[in-house]
């Protein structure tokens, strides 16, 4: 009984040190943010010294930056962009890629001869072409049908292990239906006029010809095939339509009425029905398919007859110009400032 104030005393002090511990953790915990909040509020104050130390030297730079960005934007010449559409068909996709690739190599390079020969254009309708660039057109909904063609195509196993996050994962740009060439020029009227150029750079491609020719031929015997069937189902439904009727002009024996025979006939005729649904549906998904793979390059959207100036922000010398003074000028004096606080600190 004599141990018993011991070790109530312990106790008590165990956890006197343990709340001291704990509350001297809270302390330090919102001393630290202090000390950060204190040295956020000092880099501002540094800041704002800065810029009084240099008011007039960034002013002066701002309002010259202005000026020149003001005259630059005079001087310099429009430039102009032009958007067409295109589904490619028969695998030329890559074809289509390769081309404007190398017309937009021949624009940087400034070979306007080489490139108005490729676009059947002038060499001064050719030299105003600045950028020429393509790159895939399509959405989330778009990105889901192709999803669902793609596992049409798969065997079931396969189809099991693949999953619409790891398709999307791995899509390429090429394997958009839709992709959107664009011109930049300053003629806003050339992207219209080389146009048919680039179409005909990829219909007339000897491989997509034979492709076509080979698709339109399987088409035509689809169709050719479709045809004589539903011949062959409207000949069947002439028939039992003829059988039903002679059945019915036939004298009844009694009261003999044989249901089998008739639920049979039915059950034939509607099936023919069913039979015919479905040989029309395949006619409209056959004749949609011929108006899409009607040429080897569709195009969705044509180039309009003139361009849209190109606007935006990094193509305003206005703002561009002095943004880019600022912050050279910024680097200057701060890279100063740095050199005389490192020979103080060194002393």
């Amino acid at each position: 009984m004599a141990n018993q104030p011991s070790n109530t005393n312990n106790d008590e002090i165990d956890l006197g040190q343990l709340f001291h511990l704990i509350g001297k953790g809270i302390d330090n915990f919102f001393n630290f943010i202090a000390n950060i909040f204190k040295q956020f509020f000092h880099l501002i104050v540094l800041f704002l010294l800065f810029l009084q130390k240099n008011f007039i030297v960034l002013i002066v730079t701002l309002i010259l930056g202005t000026v020149v960005g003001y005259f630059m934007d005079k001087l310099k010449t429009e430039k102009f962009v032009s958007r067409m559409v295109v589904e490619p068909n028969f695998n030329s996709v890559q074809q289509l890629y390769n081309n404007i690739d190398f017309y937009n190599d021949l624009a940087k390079s400034k070979d306007s001869i080489a490139l108005s020969q490729s676009l059947e254009v002038t060499v001064g309708q050719a030299s105003t072409i600045k950028k020429v660039f393509v790159d895939s057109y399509s959405d989330e909904n778009q990105k889901v049908k192709l999803f669902d063609n793609f596992i049409r195509e798969l065997d079931t196993t396969t189809v099991k292990a693949l999953d619409f996050q790891s398709y999307l994962e791995n899509f390429n740009s090429m394997d958009a239906r839709f992709h959107q060439i664009s011109v930049i020029s300053s003629n806003n009227t050339v992207a219209k006029i080389i146009q048919p150029a680039i179409i005909e750079s990829i219909s007339d491609n000897d491989y997509f010809k034979l492709q076509k020719r080979i698709n339109d031929n399987n088409l035509k015997l689809q169709d050719s095939i479709i045809m004589n069937q539903l011949v062959e189902v409207d000949s069947l439904q002439k028939l039992y339509k003829t059988v039903l009727v002679k059945e019915a002009d036939k004298p009844m024996q009694g009261t003999n009425i044989n249901l089998a025979e008739n639920g049979e006939s039915q059950n034939k005729e509607l099936a023919l029905i069913q039979e015919r649904n479905v040989l029309k549906n395949q006619l409209v998904k056959l004749n949609e398919e011929r108006a899409n793979k009607s040429a080897i390059l569709n195009v969705i959207s044509d180039f309009p007859a003139r361009g849209v100036k190109q606007d935006g922000f990094w193509n305003n010398y206005l703002f561009v110009i002095p943004l880019a003074m600022l912050s050279l000028i910024f680097c200057f004096l701060g890279i100063k400032d740095l050199n005389k606080f490192l020979k103080n600190y060194s002393k």
